[in-house]
């Protein structure tokens, strides 16, 4: 559709049923300025005349399964109302050209898909890794023109990366492949280019809750094939907000408090001469408790506990969701929360205790909803963000004093999402 026609169609409102799947009532307005602005931007940068559709891919936000995935584990994550939209043109140069707002274009050429060591570390890369992999999975690719906008808020444990991906993955999907890739293959692609292009070794959690959308059960076990199930849910009809509150800490220099988590979970289960935790017989772990504390410390004890409480309570996260008990959901979700907190440990850093936001936020949290909503860490923990469910009627004033705190603008008012990355028009 030429661009004139599409923002007539958007302002005539024929996108709305779209966009009230995608976006509150109340943002749907802001929402189509939004994409007007897009559509104009894209002409400045590659010209008038063009035939355009669009694309949008959401952020996610993990909700159980606090650092289980890398043992094995089980996650629950859901995308969220924040998302990346591309304004997108087909072209004859066998070249993708791809213009974010406040970067410089990337271009990749699609008659080289090898990496480049210059690349690491560069949307290029994403690019040029999802193309390989398409290929090598037997799938078409072409030549597109796009220019992309995020709201989907960086560092704060949304997966900007993620949807960024899982945008590019379904442009090539629906341009070239008439919308055939199913959302699974488009989560693989993604988390493909990021671990061997990007050279950013994360799991699979954030690129599937992106591409499925809604609430993801993901079961880790196998992690070459892991289990996906999309668990329907209308989140909009139990009057609750997810809120993101952003602590303002500093994640420099957190690596090795990451990857601590890991290795003595890791120890744990070799100690027990298992592979990893998912396979630890729990009864055999608390007979030998003794012997584990004193060998490996009581620390990676806690952590250990932490997986095999934080693993079971996905399950029960997964059927109460299924059985339409939100109080129970809300209940375990408080519950990791709580685990995270005494036992994986991971909302301060040791080596800087004067540095405590999210333990703060948590506590403050908790004291404003005396009982009510939930309330955990989010993501990796030690600095950054909070994740909590709070009442509609208290969702305000939440924010404000939250942001009393920790600034203005620190608390983000989002939804559940109830579809992954799609094609708007």
């Amino acid at each position: 559709m030429l661009a004139g026609k599409l923002i007539e169609a958007i302002t005539n409102g024929v996108i709305d049923k779209k966009l009230s799947l995608l976006y509150t009532k109340e943002k749907i307005a802001f929402q189509k300025q939004r994409y007007i602005e897009a559509i104009k931007e894209f002409e400045k940068i590659f010209g008038e005349g063009k035939d355009l559709n669009i694309f949008s891919a959401p952020g996610r936000t993990e909700i159980g399964g606090n650092h289980t995935d890398h043992n094995h584990g089980r996650v629950l994550a859901a995308s969220i109302n924040l998302d990346v939209i591309a304004i997108v043109t087909q072209n004859d140069d066998n070249i993708i050209r791809l213009k974010s707002k406040g970067y410089e274009m990337d271009i990749v050429e699609l008659s080289n898909l090898l990496p480049f060591d210059d690349e690491i570390g560069k949307s290029q890369a994403l690019i040029r890794g999802i193309c390989s992999r398409l290929k090598s999975e037997g799938y078409k690719l072409g030549g597109f023109d796009a220019y992309t906008t995020s709201n989907v808020l960086k560092g704060s444990g949304l997966s900007s990366s993620a949807a960024f991906e899982v945008l590019v993955s379904n442009i090539l999907n629906y341009e070239f492949n008439n919308g055939e890739i199913n959302p699974v293959i488009i989560a693989q692609v993604s988390q493909y280019a990021e671990n061997i292009y990007f050279g950013k070794p994360s799991g699979l959690m954030d690129q599937m809750a992106c591409s499925v959308g809604g609430f993801v059960a993901i079961d880790f076990y196998d992690q070459n094939q892991p289990k996906i199930e999309k668990v329907e849910f209308d989140f909009n009809k139990y009057n609750h907000s997810l809120c993101i509150v952003d602590t303002g800490g500093n994640h420099a220099d957190l690596t090795d408090e990451y990857t601590t988590i890991r290795s003595e979970m890791d120890s744990i289960a070799k100690a027990l001469e298992k592979p990893y935790m998912r396979e630890v017989n729990i009864a055999e772990f608390e007979e030998n408790i003794p012997m584990l504390r004193k060998k490996l410390g009581d620390r990676a004890v806690l952590r250990a506990l932490h997986f095999i409480g934080d693993n079971e309570r996905v399950l029960k996260q997964t059927i109460a969701l299924k059985e339409e008990n939100f109080d129970e959901f809300l209940n375990l979700v408080t519950k990791s929360g709580y685990s995270s907190f005494m036992y994986n440990q991971n909302v301060f850093a040791t080596k800087n205790t004067f540095e405590q936001g999210v333990s703060l936020a948590l506590a403050l949290t908790e004291r404003f909803l005396k009982g009510k909503g939930a309330f955990r860490v989010h993501g990796g923990g030690f600095a950054g963000t909070i994740l909590t469910f709070v009442p509609n009627e208290l969702t305000q004033k939440y924010k404000t004093e939250i942001e009393k705190v920790f600034g203005l603008g620190s608390c983000h008012i989002l939804s559940i999402r109830p579809i992954g990355g799609t094609k708007i028009v």
